[in-house]
């Protein structure tokens, strides 16, 4: 079972829209696919139309089984974990358990039947994301066309470094840095562009070909649709579906960037 989860910290740059495409990719593959909602916002429930009536929170305080929160969606072979606001006070409820940062893992640890586990993890370094990043072998960090995003890569990087450091019996791999809102007409897009690909953590990490620019992701949301739902034959389909490839490719095949 390959986990694998996404997160940049800043926020604002496609993470949440990723994490579900690469979720909802993966399952239109014939993959059976978990994704995890650890964004206390809730955004993957609100944009499946999943209901949360057990969540991430339940979970972790060990009120519930990750079975009995678990939704099967509508969609063949991706399920959900949802997240709700009220897990914005788990964090306070899990410091007195040992290790908190890893309750996530444990709790998931007997979960089975599934090839890939996708989590969406929040835009910041919290106990919540530490349990997303710990649970999760591979990272996928989208970067928006920006400075201030490149910046959050940058410190993204900076906690999976001190991941690797402070749990060194385990290793967490940077999977691929995704240029996200690409629009390469616009003098900010070949700026960032040519910032990442000279950054040295950065830059080897780095997909060549992002996820263009596309207000049809914007729509598809709003309809609580997958942009292959919504509509299949736009820029974001075709990115989006070259990006599903290369990260299934690369995780069957045990290939990542070290």
């Amino acid at each position: 079972m390959k986990k694998i989860s996404v997160l940049n910290m800043k926020g604002g740059v496609g993470k949440t829209t990723t994490a579900i495409h690469l979720a909802a990719g993966l399952a239109r593959r014939g993959d059976r696919v978990l994704l995890i909602d650890a964004d206390p916002q809730g955004t993957v429930g609100h944009v499946l139309g999943v209901p949360a009536v057990r969540t991430i929170r339940e979970v972790l305080l060990g009120e519930c089984t990750p079975a009995q929160a678990i939704v099967h969606t509508t969609r063949e072979n991706l399920d959900v974990l949802p997240a709700s606001p009220a897990a914005f006070g788990v964090e306070r409820k899990l410091a007195n358990e040992a290790q908190p940062e890893a309750v996530l893992a444990r709790r998931l640890q007997a979960l089975t039947g599934y090839d890939f586990v996708v989590v969406d993890t929040s835009p910041s370094m919290s106990l919540l994301t530490f349990n997303g990043l710990l649970y999760a072998d591979r990272l996928v960090i989208p970067v928006a066309m920006d400075q201030v995003s490149i910046i959050g890569a940058r410190q993204t990087m900076n906690g999976v470094a001190e991941v690797n450091q402070l749990w060194p019996d385990r290793r967490l791999e940077v999977l691929a840095v995704l240029p996200t809102y690409v629009n390469v007409v616009t003098v900010a897009t070949r700026a960032a562009l040519a910032a990442l690909k000279s950054d040295p953590v950065l830059g080897p990490r780095l997909l060549d070909q992002g996820i263009r620019q596309c207000l049809d992701l914007t729509y598809a949301s709003a309809r609580h649709q997958t942009i292959w739902e919504y509509k299949p034959k736009s820029h974001a389909a075709a990115d989006y579906d070259r990006f599903v490839d290369g990260v299934r490719e690369d995780l069957l095949s045990d290939r990542v960037v070290a």
